[in-house]
């Protein structure tokens, strides 16, 4: 993206200064805040969103439903949780590629994929993504041709949205576990596409 980032080291002392304030204030008990965090990081996260899109890859049935009221669809799988109450699949193909955004501050479906990145949160990301966002993917790595639509969706405080990325060629065959680990949270906002399996590596004879 183009604009500046803090150095990690910075923005972990900056989060750490006011984490020991809250907490010397009484506003918050540090072993909740411990409790949390580690739900978000080892509970809840992108895996969750990547078993919804590695069922759908292999169940068609279950697409078609997931397409169509992504909420419902969600709560089959009890996945439905904090800031993820409401939620639609918008499912990417080779016509149409779909990206996510909030423009008002940053609403995300924190039970589907865990921890919002810093990026998504920025201002740059959120004013630019609706403008220029073929600019912004080129900006991640992530080419899209001309002839291949870009649809932006604006989440908001009633509803977030989730990409259905498209199955990586040289899957057939996989797991359904297996597809759930090649799916990252980008290519669930739209950032990325989801990259086929690395082959095994073999010495040359």
């Amino acid at each position: 993206m183009a604009h500046t980032h803090r150095p990690e080291s910075e923005i972990a002392l900056r989060v750490k200064a006011i984490e020991s304030l809250l907490v010397e204030k009484g506003i918050v008990d540090p072993m909740t805040l411990d409790t949390i965090i580690d739900a978000y990081e080892h509970q809840i996260g992108p895996h969750n969103g990547a078993r919804i899109v590695a069922k759908a890859w292999v169940d068609a049935d279950y697409k078609q439903r997931l397409l169509a009221d992504g909420t419902s669809a969600i709560a089959e799988l009890g996945l439905t949780g904090f800031s993820s109450e409401h939620m639609v699949v918008v499912g990417n193909t080779p016509q149409v590629h779909n990206l996510i955004v909030c423009t008002l501050c940053s609403c995300y479906p924190w039970a589907i994929l865990g921890l919002p990145p810093t990026w998504y949160k920025s201002f740059a990301y959120r004013a630019r993504a609706v403008i220029e966002p073929r600019k912004v993917l080129q900006e991640f790595g992530l080419a899209i041709p001309d002839e291949v639509e870009i649809r932006v969706w604006d989440s908001n405080a009633d509803l977030r949205y989730l990409v259905l990325p498209e199955r990586p060629q040289g899957t057939e065959g996989m797991s359904e576990a297996a597809l759930a680990s090649l799916v990252t949270r980008n290519a669930m906002i739209g950032t990325a596409k989801v990259q086929p399996p690395e082959p095994p590596f073999t010495l040359a004879a």
